[in-house]
């Protein structure tokens, strides 16, 4: 790199990293009399500026063609927030003009390696979005009415310190919520509500993930698996993550790697997605089998000894499961092989091929290919069959168990648990955990739940379990990402049971409409966070920050506040919270200021400079020596350069023994589980992960004995992986503690005649989720859902052709879109995209125009009806483009008619949903939806009564096994049934 010297450039700013070399060259060619061109990549060809000139990138105007007209910029990291990705962009800032220009991949980001999707780039239409919300707004009116006043920052934050502050002191800790979306960030949001000492952290996770989560946690202890693609043999995925998964395009890209090496990829999809058609084979099965797929293919493995015997014996908890459930036999591994061949030998090819529609000689060719992997095989499943099935967290569960027969848990080419491959440093401040429980998002009925019952909350309020003083969302939209959300649009215009809501967001969206505050928040270049996810076997992290912040800074200034560079007074979450905590305890009295001081100045305002310079100093190892090295402190090299790689090939750290100091006054149970009185070591990677309560003696669970060694283990209660689940097993599941296959809600058996499946847990590649509507770009790609419908169910139906209309009929009312003929979806099957159908209230002045149809919305005879007035169309606008806007149709709003279904284990709401498609009726029109949310309030009590609740199978007294990971965990006391609830668990129990 070149000296980092500054030195003064034409424009009158300064530079610094900026190659001398250049300028001189500049000034002997100017010398001469002659124009000097400065090229745009270095005297070859390369991928992307290199970093030496990021202070001073020069391109070509194209607008300015045939003239040479050269434009300067400097490139500066952040990460994109359109996904969990999290991958690198690089906000290019004219150095005249000091607005962003473009964004484009980060080469310095271990993830994404500087390669991005659609939606990276397209970053630049959010910061440039004519109708973003640029000031803070105060509801003016009735909620819902559209009507709003402009406000000042300060007014918005003494009005809401003053509500939260009232209800701590009153002890109303539970009428505190804060509703997150994709946080885009490692906690910062929880230890917030840590520091107010409520447990009101809220999440969308039951409506993504949970399902797959589960069924990884009841293995391993971690929630999420991490597929070593690049290094695999054979790539097995369940969904479509090549485009529209979570991690897609660093998966992707590793993906396409080991293809072009040779690995094989099957696919289990019953659409035909990107992914798919990219396969060596796919798989469409009837929705909700992939459980016994997966449960074919591991017999397949046990009866022809295919499996990995050294590793089933390790590390699998056959002893615990054979002194459980046959405590008749003699404890040894081989027994236990016998019964393990004994359990699974109902799921032939034959049995599968039933349940899935898929040919026998297909699932046993797809066997083979999988049995040839041996421990290179990775896999993966998300969202798609998990979160779509009653018991879907039962299809992660089995396909995990084909990665533990294989030996294939953290091998080169294998599957990793999440957390060996991510870091999440240490902050300097950490709350301690809250002394409250919130029953509104961890109700007793769920005790297993995987994360908050947060789509339940309308009907919770609806019973009267509660009700909210101050109800923050924050990326979030519940009436539109939510099913049901014609049941929350009734609860948050309810001032009874929500008295205050809070939308944190930078652009209009459905629930929005509905709230008392409007408050601007950035976008991914507007913004700090760290984060890190499991991309490959390595640990990286990165930092997004506001750019514009970070270019002025390194020409010299001082930016203390982020609204002093963003766009009207758009401010970020940090600075917010930070400043809104300081106003709730402005004296310190409630304990909240301490954890929002300098260390470096004490009695002042903590800032987001000390927050993560400190963070970087202290908690990224290996960060401050590569700093030094280019003389940088750690904040300044991750302003520099977005992104650090901490670590490469963690391989299998449950293999790694436990140092001889950490094992003090040793207890060792019957199966091998080692409790010590030592001390945890200090540790700068706050990850999350399960956490195994201390013994009776109060040590804490250490490791695992194998073989005579004490090794780490897994953060299983077993410290092995889990195959028989103790937990399910307790607390009130025992059918359920072996991987399984739980028929799922719209398996054939449960269907009425004439129902089909509608298929609604996919994306279309170029969505940007609930970040916002506001993609020019995307949007002219993919604005409209249509229903997929296998040509024999058309003519069967008599729908004749594509574009006509067809209304699809839920539980609790009925939607009307247009059909799409296609091969691509399984008979008997019809699909529809989700993340489609904006819209806005007619006669409201607010909305993004591109991308949100005008509706109307009326209760008729206890039923809600939805008409579209009017689709998009051009417009005037800051921006030209917006008069370009060739298309009307920006879908279909299909979730507000589908009723919740949350599974009674894993807590996930099980998206599938079992219709009749019809042709549309002549008074249908395109966009028309029917809701009736009192039969939604009944369905919700079907599935409710389908749980097991906590105060009558708890096995110790508690709401939830306390080893579960859980956001802010509150305390021992606080985990406690309550009372009339434990002796009510005491009477059933005896």
């Amino acid at each position: 790199m070149d000296d980092p010297t500054t030195i003064p450039h034409t424009n009158g700013r300064t530079l610094t990293d900026l190659g001398r070399r250049v300028q001189a060259a500049r000034a002997e060619v100017e010398a001469r009399g002659e124009t000097f061109y400065q090229g745009p990549s270095r005297i070859h060809l390369a991928s992307f500026p290199p970093k030496e000139r990021w202070d001073d990138w020069v391109e070509l105007d194209s607008r300015s063609w045939p003239k040479r007209v050269e434009r300067h910029a400097m490139l500066v990291p952040t990460t994109c927030f359109n996904c969990e990705s999290a991958c690198g962009l690089l906000a290019y800032v004219d150095r005249e003009t000091l607005q962003i220009r473009k964004l484009e991949g980060n080469p310095e980001h271990p993830g994404s390696r500087g390669r991005n999707c659609a939606k990276g780039p397209a970053t630049i239409n959010q910061v440039t979005d004519p109708d973003r919300i640029l000031y803070p707004l105060k509801r003016v009116g009735a909620r819902g009415e559209g009507k709003w006043q402009r406000v000042s920052w300060d007014e918005a934050l003494d009005a809401l310190a003053a509500r939260i502050r009232a209800a701590l002191v009153e002890g109303r800790h539970n009428e505190i919520m804060v509703h997150l979306g994709r946080p885009g960030e490692d906690g910062f949001t929880e230890r917030v509500l840590a520091s107010w000492g409520v447990d009101g952290h809220n999440s969308h996770t039951n409506v993504c993930s949970s399902g797959g989560r589960t069924g990884f946690q009841f293995w391993c202890g971690i929630d999420r698996p991490s597929p070593d693609h690049a290094r695999a043999k054979v790539i097995y995925l369940i969904s479509s993550h090549l485009e529209t998964g979570h991690y897609f395009n660093p998966h992707a890209q590793r993906i396409t790697e080991a293809r072009a090496r040779g690995a094989k990829v099957i696919v289990l999809d019953t659409r035909l997605s990107n992914t798919a058609t990219h396969a060596d084979y796919w798989l469409s099965p009837y929705p909700g089998s992939e459980a016994a797929i997966n449960l074919a293919i591991c017999r397949h493995l046990i009866v022809t000894k295919r499996y990995d015997r050294e590793f089933v014996r390790r590390w699998w908890n056959w002893e615990e499961y054979l002194r459980a459930c046959h405590p008749e036999v003699e404890p040894a591994f081989e027994t236990f092989e016998r019964i393990l061949a004994e359990l699974y030998d109902q799921y032939t090819f034959a049995f599968a091929a039933k349940e899935s529609g898929i040919d026998e000689a297909v699932l046993a060719e797809v066997a083979e290919v999988v049995a040839d992997a041996g421990s290179a095989f990775a896999c993966h499943s998300w969202r798609s069959a998990a979160a779509a099935n009653l018991g879907g967290w039962q299809v992660s569960r089995t396909l995990f168990m084909i990665a533990a027969l294989l030996g294939a848990v953290a091998k080169p080419g294998g599957t990793f648990p999440n957390a060996y491959n991510k870091f999440v440093p240490r902050p300097i401040h950490v709350p301690p955990h809250p002394g409250v429980w919130q029953e509104l998002s961890w109700p007793l009925e769920y005790p297993l739940a995987q994360n908050e019952l947060s789509f339940l909350l309308p009907h919770f309020l609806k019973d009267g379990r509660g009700r909210l003083d101050t109800y923050f969302t924050r990326v979030y939209n519940p009436v539109w990402t939510n099913p049901d959300g014609l049941s929350w649009m009734e609860v948050l215009t309810d001032e009874q049971l929500v008295g205050c809501h809070v939308a944190l967001t930078p652009t209009w969206n459905e629930s929005a409409f509905f709230a008392d505050w409007v408050l601007p928040m950035g976008h991914s270049p507007e913004r700090h966070d760290t984060h890190s996810y499991e991309q490959y076997d390595g640990q990286w992290i990165g930092f997004r920050q506001p750019v514009l912040r970070a270019a002025r800074e390194r020409l010299g200034e001082r930016v203390t506040d982020t609204r002093q560079v963003n766009p009207g007074e758009v401010w970020e979450e940090n600075e917010f919270w930070i400043e809104l905590s300081w106003r709730i305890d402005p004296d310190g009295s409630l304990g909240i200021r301490q954890y929002y001081e300098s260390r470096e100045r004490p009695g002042e305002k903590l800032t987001v400079d000390e927050y993560y310079a400190w963070m970087f100093e202290h908690s990224v190892p290996g960060l401050p020596e590569r700093a030094a090295a280019e003389g940088l402190t750690p904040l300044e090299y991750m302003r520099r350069y977005g992104a650090f790689e901490i670590t490469r090939d963690q391989g299998p750290v449950f293999e790694r023994p436990v140092p001889e100091e950490e094992l003090v006054d040793v207890a060792v149970t019957d199966t091998g589980r080692v409790y010590t009185a030592a001390p945890r070591p200090d540790s700068p990677n706050i990850v999350p992960m399960g956490a195994p309560p201390p013994d009776d003696q109060g040590r804490r669970p250490v490791g695992v004995l194998v073989d005579g060694q004490v090794l780490r283990g897994f953060p299983t209660p077993s410290g092995k992986l889990e195959f028989w689940s103790s937990t399910l097993a307790s607390w009130g599941w025992p059918e359920h503690a072996l991987p399984g296959y739980i028929k799922s809600h719209v398996h054939p058996d449960n269907l009425e005649p004439g129902q089909m499946v509608l298929l609604s847990t996919f994306r279309l590649p170029t969505q940007i989720h609930t970040r916002s509507a506001n993609s020019k770009w995307l949007d002219e790609l993919a604005h409209a859902n249509p229903v997929w419908i296998h040509p024999s169910d058309a003519r069967r139906l008599g729908v004749r052709r594509t574009g006509d209309l067809v209304r699809v009929e839920t539980e609790i009312g009925y939607f009307v879109a247009k059909a799409w003929i296609t091969e691509g979806i399984r008979p008997g099957v019809v699909a529809c995209s989700h993340h489609m159908g904006r819209w806005k209230l007619q006669g409201h002045q607010t909305g993004q125009h591109q991308a949100m149809a005008t509706v109307t919305l009326r209760k008729e005879q206890g039923s809600w009806r939805m008409s579209r007035v009017a689709g998009v169309g051009p417009y005037d606008s800051s921006d030209p483009d917006t008069r370009r806007i060739w298309w009307t149709d920006v879908g279909v709003h299909q979730n507000l008619t589908f009723p919740v279904h949350p599974d009674p284990i894993s807590g996930m709401h099980c998206w599938h949903q079992a219709v009749r498609v019809r042709p549309a009726e002549p008074g249908d029109r395109f966009g028309d939806i029917a809701v009736d949310t009192q039969r939604a309030r009944d369905v919700y009590q079907r599935w409710l009564a389908m749980t097991r609740p906590a105060h009558t199978v708890s096995p110790d007294g508690t709401r939830r096994p306390s080893w579960l990971m859980r956001p802010l965990k509150p305390t021992p006391e606080a985990q406690r049934l309550p009372e009339r609830a434990a002796s009510g668990a005491s009477r059933d129990r005896s």
